[in-house]
């Protein structure tokens, strides 16, 4: 298990049920473990998901984006919910934004 701070400064934990489930439900994942815990530590931006959560974005290729969805619980706990790669940076950007860099 991996934890890095969020921009909130809330551990987030992105443990190795969480990470099998991210690689089995988008295999595309595998190869990008540590873009993950970085795109939480340094997004470009960060929305509000539809029940509470964020998601952390940041571009890892020209119009390929991470996306990594995950609840902060309180100040001190929180934990990755999954994590995607995309190119539909428009639809994600309907969403209310919390915070850019």
């Amino acid at each position: 298990m991996n934890v890095v701070r969020s921009k909130n400064d809330v551990p987030i934990r992105l443990t190795k049920e969480r990470w099998f489930h991210i690689t089995e439900e988008h295999s595309e994942m595998a190869g990008y473990y540590f873009e993950v815990l970085e795109t939480m530590e340094e997004p470009e931006a960060i929305y509000e998901g539809k029940t509470g959560e964020c998601i952390a974005m940041k571009e890892i290729e020209k119009g390929k984006y991470i996306m990594v969805v995950y609840r902060e619980l309180n100040k001190e706990d929180g934990f990755v919910i999954t994590a995607f790669l995309t190119r539909w940076r428009k639809k994600l950007e309907r969403r209310q934004k919390i915070w850019e860099r």
